[in-house]
């Protein structure tokens, strides 16, 4: 039986009684792990219905559902939501890992990039191979050093144009580039600062200041 932790993914539902649904998990090919609101995780197997939210099937990292009449596949790091499942403020929850870190897929100037939130983290820190994929010219920005398990490396300060996370995007957002040392994306402070961050047991849900 496996049981993978995946980033909760906000789904339009149109006259159903679900305005977010969150993928937790997936048990074998037999169940999927979904929250509704913010609730307590419901266990709902395949070919089960559960507050208007049917599950079709299930694989390794994946689950097929029907709501309102509309099948949508919830991958992880991946997010599904429409007008009509927004609120006022722009906003996204996430689940936990196995080891307790909040690690999930967003996007910076309109691409896709795996971040590590990290409340220590001053700003956006981006490896530089992430950089480069991306095309940011980051060399052209204000150089300093910093401290990494393999030593002094050098980083440079960047401006973002975009950063989005789930239902939250942000524009000129502050970041460094760290050319070597760096294996993930951290999602810092320059982003975390600007939203609300609420903490319930495995999920977080970041909901947007200004």
């Amino acid at each position: 039986m496996t049981h993978s932790i995946a980033l909760v993914l906000a789904l339009a539902c149109g006259t159903a009684a679900a305005a977010e649904v969150a993928l937790i998990g997936i048990i074998g090919e037999r169940a999927a792990v979904l929250a509704v609101d913010g609730g307590d995780p419901k266990t709902v197997k395949v070919g089960q219905k559960w507050k208007g939210i049917t599950v079709l099937s299930v694989e390794k990292d994946r689950a097929t559902v029907e709501v309102d009449g509309r099948r949508r596949v919830l991958v992880q790091g991946q997010h599904y939501r429409s007008a009509a499942a927004l609120s006022e403020r722009q906003q996204v929850t996430l689940a936990a890992d196995r080891h307790g870190h909040f690690v999930t897929q967003g996007a910076i100037n309109g691409n896709p990039v795996r971040f590590l939130v990290d409340t220590g983290a001053t700003s956006i820190a981006l490896p530089g191979r992430d950089a480069e994929r991306l095309g940011i010219d980051y060399r052209k920005g204000a150089r300093g050093v910093t401290q990494t398990a393999n030593g002094t490396v050098a980083v440079y300060r960047v401006v973002f144009d975009s950063v989005r996370l789930g239902g939250i995007e942000l524009r000129m957002v502050e970041g460094v580039v760290i050319e070597q040392g760096l294996d993930i994306a951290l999602l810092g402070m320059s982003f975390l600062n600007r939203v609300e961050m609420k903490r319930d047991g495995e999920t977080m849900t970041l909901i947007r200041r200004f």
